[in-house]
């Protein structure tokens, strides 16, 4: 076989592979969404998952959000004081927050923290045989493991954006008003008067509950696929990370050019 042969045969199996990886992804969907009734009624394990997601995940949103809308005060003021304009201040931090900053960067931070987590513990459950062991016991995994997780993450995500918009305010107006002498209520009221709530904050909501399914999708699709040994988890573990943050940063391209069109 010459080496252009080669060439397409391995090009055409990397193919396959894709194909069928995505096959077995929208299966692994769609029995998801139809075992999420069944999860609703258990709320003990939704809430521990809401817990172990979005409550642990908190200190690194807190900390995130706050010096990030510090950053964009201190940058915008320097940007803006050049044309008499630093009174917008406020309004350019809300609007860069709720907009992209706040479920972009909030997304990234969950996907490195709880997504990785998620994945690194359904592939130590497979590798430890425990997801086999409760299908023994006629425990349906989809019920008891997966969408409880899916559903946490979904119901958490929007949350954690909300309360980091919230910090990246309050750290804009302390560098602002408290450091660089904007007036306060011209922070305020220039983006009160700037701010629509369906245009940017509901959209910002929607972004991040469609950035909860997609990390919530790859990372419990890498779990349940990852090879059983510890370099299968820790590879799986990375491939969330890394598929998560560039799908997140794709679907807000597309859905910033559909929402602010």
């Amino acid at each position: 076989m010459s080496g252009f042969q080669r060439f397409l045969q391995n090009m055409g199996q990397g193919f396959l592979e894709k194909v069928a990886a995505f096959g077995r992804g929208s299966l692994f969907i769609w029995s998801i969404l139809a075992a999420i009734p069944s999860a609703l009624f258990r709320f003990d394990l939704l809430l521990k998952q809401i817990y172990v997601t979005g409550v642990l995940s908190l200190p690194i949103i807190l900390m995130a959000g706050l010096f990030v809308g510090m950053v964009l005060s201190l940058q915008g003021y320097n940007i803006l004081v050049e044309f008499n304009a630093e009174e917008a201040v406020g309004s350019m931090t809300a609007l860069s927050l709720l907009r992209e900053l706040g479920p972009v960067v909030g997304g990234l931070l969950f996907a490195g923290r709880a997504g990785s987590a998620l994945t690194a513990e359904i592939g130590l459950m497979r590798s430890t045989e425990q997801i086999s062991a409760l299908e023994m016991m006629a425990v349906d995994p989809l019920k008891f493991i997966y969408a409880p997780r899916f559903l946490a993450v979904i119901i958490v995500l929007p949350l954690l954006v909300l309360i980091f918009n919230a910090l990246g305010v309050f750290g804009g107006y302390l560098v602002s008003v408290s450091w660089l002498g904007v007036d306060s209520g011209a922070f305020w009221s220039q983006m009160s008067s700037q701010v629509d709530w369906q245009e940017d904050v509901l959209n910002g909501v929607i972004k991040s509950v469609a950035f909860g399914v997609l990390i919530a999708v790859i990372a419990l699709f890498q779990g349940v696929n990852a090879i059983p040994s510890s370099e299968g988890v820790s590879n799986a573990t990375t491939r969330t990370v890394v598929h998560a943050s560039l799908g997140i940063l794709g679907l807000d391209f597309i859905l910033t050019s559909i929402m602010f069109n």
